[in-house]
């Protein structure tokens, strides 16, 4: 028998690949040491189990659930469970940072911490997947041993399919998530769990699919926990019926939102599988996840006159009278009033597809089979193609193109860009409107000979038909503005579109027909449906973009009756709208605009949902046992199930009771209601639920004091559904006060600065990189990978030299901390300095970390700390004095405290070993330091720049010695720096400053006088090649928003003669100077005071004309040793 080829082995070795290899591990491995103790450690200690105050200690209602966060605050955060079809990847890890830092952060402010984890199991990937399997079984054994190499290649690697244009531009889009990168595929089902590293006697264990249920939820708690996530484990639970208390959770969910009116039943558009017969859901697809239906216009252009060419095709196919009518289909039925052609493209084999009794269609097959289950054709679900038309034969036809002003029809002409995978396959050509249009209008026209058509064809009249404040002819106005000349210029072509689509439908008004005056916005579904009424266009949608199910049919749109969440419905979508909007602050925090945008985005597009499914696993409808709750809709409201799943369960299937010995029957709708504060408690409820009332009481009181969610955290591309969803289900069933407080979106993670892709090997998952860098080393990473709405990059190298950060900086800890050679008093320079550099960066962290920007976070209390700390051992160095003993201490701590949120291992070594604290860095405080004094914070920068600028100054004297400008010095001879400082400013400055006072409005924040003016003023002063560019400069801080009166107060914050004097003993050490004189001068004057030794010194120098305050200059000399 042929041995059997290794997929995971292969795929290792393309993962190998791309990724870097460690040099060494000795750090790595003691770090990792460390934190599997603290881990072990933490877990016996259950310390980030949270319980709400209990109702013993205060009794239920005694005071408001608003009175009691008050009183005793708490921070409650999620982020979207996992689907646990797999290990969690690196960029699983990325969303969970973001609550997991935050977490940490507020624990260390006394918040109560609820931070739980899930595992979503509802749909149809696992079905799917273990359906698969169970067939592989039976071809190949239960080890797969009758499967031979040679039959199949292991694996075939595909291109990721390119995202295609978007067409309704009005459209929030983000760019697809989990499935839409999918780029290894193996032939068989097997393989891709052998790739996953499963053994290959287990595989056929998985062909039933609630052991993935079994297998997959313990591997993420195990990497979650390998992270060093501070969860509460205690709250986890699967979903679908294997957990029947989960599911009798749905089934209320499901049945309060039908009793809301929420859920209705009736036809709509959705994505569909005609393999599978179902619909196909988000979660149900292995490429096209996000994309929902784009519903058109297809416009019936009855065909008036064939071609013969196109006569001869059709003779005999067509019964006898049959109208034939090509159906271009369209976004912008407002704009038909401009056709003047119809579009095919010569190399598209067209087919006429019969639509109802002597009607015909003219369009592509990929078209007909999107039809063919919109209740289009006669006979629902069947195709019958009459014929077939070559589109080069169709160029000539002679068409009807309803509302144009060209009523004797219009030509149809050839356009090379048409793609037989969009649209029908045949475009109107209205080119008053559409930029492409034009440019391919004009194109025909120049070039008709060599298009073989007659050139009046492409020159009928365009009529504008819309009026916007660029043109009453956009489209032409467009491709003149971006200098298009063809259609085959796809790039501005693709600008030009965008722009007049948004400008046309935001901004236009109608120049013509039923709805002139009318606004574009306004008139365009009057259009769409006076159309569709005089039986000249219908309804047609195909998907946005392509759609593969899982298993592997490319899905159409249908029609179908169905249950569906009616989401957009007016008044629901209104109190959306106004809860993101956020205009009160009371509303919902999105963190930056441009979320907040998108969500608004998606909401204004958002309609009817499919909720229900017949294939896969979930729970059931209650009111329909046939249909299964699909993923997206069990998933909306679930992290209000958190709140109360330790007393319902202690494992995560529900098979043991928790703690309120509560069985999943005593779990009947009004008990739901009670707990989640719809209702009151009742005696009748006691008695129907059989559940004790201080048990009632106990989860009511969990849920209301956890409750709201303060911060859900996910990838952006869920704003599209899960995110969106889950704001609308918390309105419809909970009260204001329990809606979600925040959702914080980021981009999708790269790795070592490219898209994360298992054909080339740049991936990995959590237990990789935990395994690979430690996990204090991987969290740094992913906090340094950025916190925006765009793409953020996990770097190995930053991984990398984290390690080594980490193991010197632990050792230089314990190093100092035995030392005996620190000095105990303070001074008002070094020490000063540095202290009020800690207390400043600590401060800035705790901005950062309360403001969820967790790499700016970072630079602050490690980055920037630890250089602090290596500055002031450098300043103490060149001194020629030891450190402090208090602030190497304070420093210590200050540097555990502040990066416990993101790094809690290393901080709890530090804490524990070096600083021999008692208790856990995990039940510490936030630092409290005093406020930073600003005089010290510009005193160290002046002295860190000053230190850089004596450098630059040597070099610089050094470079116009070999030009001939001053007499000799030689850096390598005994040499003395002279530094001038000067308490004033020159005079001209002043002047000017003076001027700009008087010249300057505050209010509107504007010049007064004109330029000119400005300039023969500034002239009178002097100095004038100075002096304009000193105003423009002053003008541009002002013009940014920065107050006049930090402009025009000069006053440095600082002393700095007393500061340059501190700097000598330094500087004389750092630079190898024998002598250092520092000299007040004054502007004018030929002396100055000497401020080390007393007295006025003789100024020969021109460099001390340099000086302003707060920017000395510089003078090197050669002298006698």
């Amino acid at each position: 028998m042929t041995t059997m080829a290794d997929p995971a082995k292969a795929v290792e070795g393309l993962q190998n690949s791309a990724l870097k290899d460690l040099k060494g591990t000795e750090k790595r491995d003691s770090l990792i040491a460390i934190e599997k103790k603290y881990q072990q450690e933490w877990e016996e200690q259950g310390l980030f189990n949270a319980d709400a105050p209990s109702t013993t200690e205060i009794p239920l209602h005694s005071i408001s659930a608003a009175e009691l966060r008050e009183k005793y605050p708490k921070f409650f955060g999620t982020i979207a469970f996992p689907y646990t079809n797999g290990r969690l990847h690196v960029g699983h890890a990325f969303s969970f940072s973001k609550v997991e830092f935050h977490v940490g952060f507020a624990r260390m402010k006394g918040i109560k911490v609820l931070w739980p984890q899930g595992y979503h199991c509802t749909g149809l990937p696992i079905k799917a997947c273990a359906d698969k399997l169970a067939k592989e079984v039976e071809m190949f054994g239960q080890e797969f041993e009758r499967h031979k190499e040679e039959d199949e290649p292991a694996i075939e690697t595909v291109a990721a399919p390119a995202q295609r244009e978007r067409e309704d531009v009005t459209k929030f889009t983000a760019k697809k998530g989990k499935a839409a990168a999918k780029s290894v595929k193996m032939k068989y089902q097997f393989q891709i769990m052998q790739a996953m590293g499963i053994p290959l006697q287990q595989i056929h264990l998985f062909a039933d699919a609630a052991y993935w249920l079994e297998y997959f939820p313990p591997l993420c708690k195990l990497d979650l926990s390998n992270f060093g996530s501070r969860i509460d484990w205690r709250r986890q639970f699967v979903t679908t019926d294997a957990n029947p208390y989960f599911d009798a959770f749905v089934r209320w969910q499901m049945n309060r939102l039908k009793e809301l009116h929420k859920i209705k039943f009736g036809k709509r558009h959705t994505i569909y599988s005609i393999k599978d017969g179902q619909p196909c859901m988000d979660h149900d697809r292995s490429e096209g996840e996000g994309v929902n239906p784009q519903i058109y216009v297809a416009i019936k252009m009855q065909v008036l006159e064939f071609t013969s060419k196109a006569q001869d095709a059709l003779q005999g196919k067509l019964t006898d009278g049959a109208k034939v009518f090509l159906v271009p289909a369209t976004l912008r039925a407002e704009t038909m009033y401009g056709q003047v052609a119809c579009f095919v493209s010569p190399k598209i084999a067209y087919g006429v597809y019969e639509a109802a009794p002597n009607e015909y269609y003219v369009m592509t097959e990929r078209a007909a089979r999107n039809m063919a289950h919109q209740e289009i054709f006669a006979e629902e679900g069947v195709i019958r193609k009459a014929a077939e038309l070559q589109g080069s034969d169709l160029i000539g036809t002679l068409v009807n193109a309803p509302l144009s002003f060209h009523k004797d029809g219009v030509r149809v002409l050839p356009m090379e860009s048409i793609l037989e995978t969009k649209g029908t396959g045949v475009v109107t050509c209205v080119p008053s409107d559409s930029p492409d249009d034009y440019a391919t209008i004009t194109d025909l026209a120049k070039k008709a000979e060599y298009y073989k058509i007659k050139k009046e064809w492409a020159e009928l009249e365009i009529i504008p038909i819309i009026r916007t404040p660029t043109s009453d002819l956009l489209a032409l106005e467009l491709v003149k503005k971006l200098k298009i000349a063809s259609p085959k210029d796809a790039k501005q072509l693709k600008e030009a579109k965008e722009l007049a689509y948004k400008e046309g439908f935001y901004q236009g008004h109608m120049l013509v027909g039923d709805f002139k005056g009318e606004k574009v916005a306004d008139a365009k579904p009057k259009v769409r449906e006076q159309l569709i009424e005089a039986g000249l266009a219908f309804e047609y949608a195909e998907p946005e973009n392509r759609v593969v199910s899982r298993s592997g049919d490319e899905c159409t749109v249908a029609l179908m009756e169905q249950y569906y969440i009616d989401y957009g419905e007016e008044s629901w979508r209104a109190i959306a709208t106004e809860y993101v909007e956020n205009k009160d602050g009371n509303g919902l925090n999105t963190y930056s605009n441009d979320a907040r945008n998108a969500f608004l985005g998606v909401l204004d597009w958002l309609k009817q949902w499919a909720c229900a499914r017949t294939y896969g696993l979930g729970s059931r409808l209650p009111w329909a046992p046939e249909f299964l709750v699909e993923s997206l809709s069990d998933s909306t409201i679930y992290m209000s199930y958190y709140t109360v799943a330790h007393f319902l369960h202690r494992d995560i299937f529900g098979r043991e009771k928790g703690k309120g010995n509560i069985t999943p029957e005593q779990m009947i709708d009004e008990v739901w209601d009670y707990i989640f504060c719809r209702t009151e408690l009742t005696n009748d409820l006691l008695e129907k639920s059989k559940i004790a009332k201080e048990t009632l009481e106990a989860m009511r009181r969990e849920f209301e004091y956890f409750y709201p969610l303060d911060l859900r955290a996910s990838g952006k591309d869920l704003i599209n559904n899960h995110l969106t969803f889950a704001l609308y289900n918390h309105i419809a069933l909970f009260p204001r006060e329990y809606w979600i407080k925040s959702i914080r979106v980021n981009g999708h993670l790269q790795l070592n600065g490219e898209k994360m892709s298992k054909s080339t090997g740049n991936f990995m998952t959590l237990d990789d990189v935990v395994k690979k860098f430690g996990a204090d080393a991987s969290r740094i990473a992913l906090a340094d990978a950025g916190d925006t709405i765009s793409d953020s990059n996990f770097v190995e190298d930053v991984a990398d030299s984290t390690i080594l950060r980490l193991h010197s900086l632990r050792e230089w800890c314990e190093e100092i901390a035995k030392s005996e050679d620190l000095r105990a008093e303070m001074n008002d320079f070094e020490d000063a300095l540095f202290d009020n550099e800690m207390n400043t960066l600590v401060e800035e962290a705790r901005r950062h970390y309360e403001d969820t920007n967790y790499k700016m976070a970072l630079k602050s209390c490690f980055y920037d700390l630890t250089n602090a700390k290596d500055i002031y051992r450098a300043s103490c160095i060149a001194a020629g004095i030891p450190m402090n003993k208090d602030l190497v201490f304070k420093y210590i701590r200050l540097q555990a405290l502040s990066l416990t949120p993101i790094a809690p291992h290393w901080a709890e070594y530090i804490w524990l070993e070096v600083l021999h604290e008692a208790k856990t860095i995990q039940l510490a405080r936030w630092p409290d330091v005093p406020e930073a004094n600003p005089g010290l914070s510009a005193a160290r920068t002046y002295v860190l720049a000053t230190q850089s600028n004596i450098t630059s100054a040597e070099s610089a004297q050094i470079k116009r010695m070999a030009k001939g400008k001053q007499a000799s010095f030689d850096p390598k001879k005994p040499k003395k720096l002279t530094i001038y400082v000067t308490k004033e400013f020159p005079k001209w400055q002043d002047g000017c400053i003076e001027l700009l006072k008087e010249t300057w409005d505050p209010a509107t924040n504007t010049q007064k006088c004109t330029d000119k003016e400005l300039s023969g003023r500034i002239a009178k002063i002097g100095k004038v090649k100075e002096a304009m560019p000193f105003v423009q400069r002053l003008k541009k801080r002002l013009r940014d928003g920065e107050p006049a009166s930090v402009v025009f107060e000069r006053k440095l914050a600082f002393d700095e003669p007393k500061t340059v004097t501190a700097m000598v003993p330094s500087l004389k050490r750092a630079a190898g100077l024998l002598e250092v004189n520092v000299v007040l001068v004054t502007e004018g004057s030929k002396t100055g005071t000497d401020l080390l030794r007393g007295g006025e010194v003789e100024v020969k120098s021109s460099f001390a004309d340099l000086a302003v305050p707060g920017q000395p200059s510089f003078l090197f000399e050669n002298i006698e040793a």
